[in-house]
């Protein structure tokens, strides 16, 4: 994690020493806001399949973190590959790089501490996400929203496609709500 001079939190790329505290903020992430949207037993499935961070992204360098503190606070970031959340389930094509002339990028795995919500950085997560992809070709960006985050996205631009279940691997399901967002 990059230190901080405790003005505020810092947003940056994250990094693979990131992963652990990664981890640990979707859990707290999850288990502090799902239960203002679903019940206990989606709340416990969300927590176990939904906050394995995918290093791809990290990799990948379309991933990001707010750090305050020395926590990371929020974290979220884009891909240019065809999977589009975490918990989808292992698909042949997942590592497929998308074709930004005709295909969406995918914004994935955003998550905020409960004690830091409302406050600008999911939004700030979302301008960096929709920077990037632009700047890489990329004329939309689409993701699978949960009942926590889509206040966030419909506040930011995305519009709703469709809503859905997420099936989990446990045989949860959890209301989604495809949405997508043009870059031009």
């Amino acid at each position: 994690m990059s230190p901080t001079d405790g003005s505020g939190p810092v947003l940056h790329a994250a990094v693979r020493s990131d992963v652990p505290a990664i981890a640990a903020l979707m859990r707290r992430s999850v288990l502090e806001l799902f239960p203002l949207f679903h019940g206990e037993r989606e709340t416990a499935s969300a927590a176990r399949y939904l906050t394995e961070p995918d290093t791809v992204l990290i990799d990948d360098g379309t991933y990001f973190v707010h750090e305050a503190a020395g926590e990371i606070v929020a974290c979220g970031g884009w891909s240019k590959r065809d999977k589009l959340y975490t918990g989808s389930g292992a698909e042949a094509t997942d590592d497929r790089m998308l074709d930004p002339a005709t295909e969406p990028a995918r914004v994935r795995a955003m998550f905020v501490r409960g004690d830091w919500t409302r406050r600008g950085l999911g939004r700030a997560i979302l301008d960096r996400c929709s920077m990037a992809a632009r700047a890489e070709g990329f004329r939309s960006l689409v993701l699978m929203a949960t009942l926590p985050g889509e206040p966030l996205y419909r506040s930011f631009g995305f519009r709703e496609v469709r809503r859905t279940d997420v099936s989990l691997p446990d045989g949860v399901v959890l209301d989604g709500v495809a949405m997508e967002y043009p870059l031009y």
